[in-house]
């Protein structure tokens, strides 16, 4: 059945109707901007149906049109009930989530916060030719830009969907746009955009009126401004960058994905979509990191980590001082000398040699006390 014969079974007027109807329900935007967004979904789904050779082979062109037309409409709500601010950033996470491990430029060591900053710069520029695309396929004028809620709600909407459309390339492959840009954009490093989001939809207000646009600072201001850094969240940010850099150097890179996603509090289907995983392999992927994250806490980077948990050797590694004279009850010999001669700040190498210890023995009896602090501290 071609397009044709599908949108006689379901009237376009009547399919922008249905749309209309459901934006009047579910918002409090205006006749005109509803019936406006609802014949934009509308002539994209139609376009969509009509280029699709799935679709058109399917003999059920007016059902896929109704799907493909409530998919839309649920993403714009989606955007619409978090609000401008809100949108906003679950855009910009959403979006940061894709092109993050893409995001290293070559022969460059890139921390986890100059990946951020990179992040920034292109989808400060992204948006705009978000923006471009959406008034070319909704044939509007290049003055356009979205005004009210509901206005831009749709364009967000319309970028996530910008972004993730599949790009054909050579050998039956096929990759995200957003990905394909970034990449582009790592490349050729170029210098920093001072476009911003809040530019490409000049948008004044919640209400539904036509109000001047506020002055907005940048959206790198706006998700990761702070004042002077504390000390404790700069030795968070140390943290997180020595452990991605232990995982890329034991080819983990699957793991440090993974923790980045943790890191944005991506909830577990939505990484499992990101990471192209099934339930069970994203199960087995948190335990495969789960252990390399013990290694790197207990064994190659404890001083770092007992620091910023505030649990180091001069407080007793975080034991209280009852858990401490039980524990210190519990030890050999060797192993409170070991604890003690930790303690004065000895080097491993002078305290394997006082010890008659190589390096990797006393590496290995050093994990287990720390071990053991851990779970007495856990308990």
């Amino acid at each position: 059945m071609r397009l044709s014969e599908g949108i006689c079974l379901l009237s376009v007027d009547v399919f922008t109707q249905f749309l209309c109807d459901e934006l009047r329900e579910k918002t409090s935007a205006s006749e005109r901007v509803c019936w406006a967004v609802a014949e934009r979904l509308s002539h994209e789904v139609q376009r969509i149906c009509r280029q699709s050779d799935r679709i058109q082979a399917s003999g059920d062109v007016a059902v896929w049109a109704k799907t493909l037309g409530k998919h839309r409409l649920d993403q714009c709500l989606h955007y619409y009930h978090l609000g401008s601010r809100q949108g906003r950033i679950d855009l910009h996470s959403t979006l940061s989530a894709i092109v993050y491990r893409h995001m290293t430029p070559s022969q460059v060591q890139t921390s986890y916060q100059g990946r951020l900053s990179l992040i920034e710069d292109f989808l400060q520029g992204f948006y705009v030719e978000a923006l471009g695309a959406f008034r070319r396929e909704n044939q509007l004028t290049a003055q356009y830009q979205p005004r009210t809620l509901l206005e831009l709600a749709e364009y967000m909407a319309f970028a996530e969907r910008y972004g993730k459309r599949r790009i054909p390339l050579p050998g039956n492959r096929s990759q995200q746009l957003i990905i394909l840009r970034a990449q582009t954009f790592v490349r050729q490093q170029p210098p920093e955009l001072a476009i911003d989001i809040t530019q490409a939809m000049d948008y004044g207000g919640e209400a539904d009126d036509v109000r001047p646009a506020a002055s907005l600072q940048r959206i790198r201001e706006e998700l990761l401004s702070q004042e002077e850094e504390p000390p404790e969240h700069s030795l968070r940010n140390e943290v997180i960058e020595a452990l991605l850099t232990y995982l890329k150097e034991r080819d983990q890179e699957d793991c440090a994905d993974y923790f980045t996603l943790r890191l944005m509090d991506r909830p577990a289907q939505e990484i499992e979509g990101l990471l192209n995983l099934t339930p069970r392999q994203r199960d087995y992927l948190q335990q495969r990191f789960k252990y390399h994250l013990l290694r790197f806490a207990l064994s190659h980077h404890w001083q770092l980590v007992h620091e910023w948990l505030g649990v180091g050797l001069e407080t007793n590694l975080g034991l209280t001082p009852p858990q401490w004279q039980q524990w210190q009850q519990t030890l050999t010999p060797p192993q409170k000398e070991l604890l003690r001669l930790k303690q004065n700040g000895m080097s491993d190498g002078d305290a394997a040699k006082q010890l008659g210890l190589t390096s990797t023995q006393l590496q290995k009896q050093w994990t287990k006390l720390l071990a053991q602090a851990w779970e007495i501290r856990n308990l």
